[in-house]
């Protein structure tokens, strides 16, 4: 168990990875939370957040800025800022920048360790944004393979105002 902490966002660690935009990790490096995983992102229009996929464990997602797109089930639906999105479980999903401007999205996952049970599916929609794979594969290497990975960045909070 770790202690409790307090971070601002701007003074959290900031990541960049050229296929899919920047983020803040609130957990400590080598200290991931044990039951959930969250962090900031924060996507340029047509960036998506990561590759199209489910997994076995619930997510949320609430829009803090900007607009973006959700591809949920290959149908793409728009999202403006303060819109919530839960996920159920074995969801097939990924969301993307959207609109003239960056946006930044809340992300919250539930953690089940071994049992993560991701799949990456194919989906028409979500090819679209980069964001597809070419075959269907429960191997997040494969899935990711010939992306970039994140690396440190700079911070990119607070936003500028709208």
């Amino acid at each position: 168990m770790s202690d409790w902490f307090v971070v601002n966002v701007a003074d959290a660690p900031a990541y960049l990875n050229p296929d899919f935009g920047r983020a803040v990790a609130f957990e400590r490096e080598g200290a991931e939370f044990e039951q959930i995983g969250i962090n900031l992102t924060w996507l340029e229009p047509g960036r998506p957040a990561s590759m199209y996929h489910s997994e076995a464990a619930q997510e949320a997602f609430l829009v803090l800025h900007g607009e973006a797109t959700l591809v949920v089930d290959d149908q793409e639906r728009p999202l403006r800022r303060w819109d919530f999105v839960h996920m159920p479980p074995e969801t097939p999903h990924v969301i993307v920048g959207a609109g003239d401007g960056p946006c930044g999205v809340l992300m919250v996952g539930a953690r089940l360790g071994d049992a993560q049970g991701i799949r990456f599916p194919l989906s028409e929609a979500a090819a679209r944004y980069g964001a597809s794979v070419d075959t269907e594969t429960d191997d997040r290497a494969e899935a990711y393979a010939g992306k970039a990975r994140f690396g440190p960045g700079p911070s990119f909070w607070p936003p500028e105002e709208e």
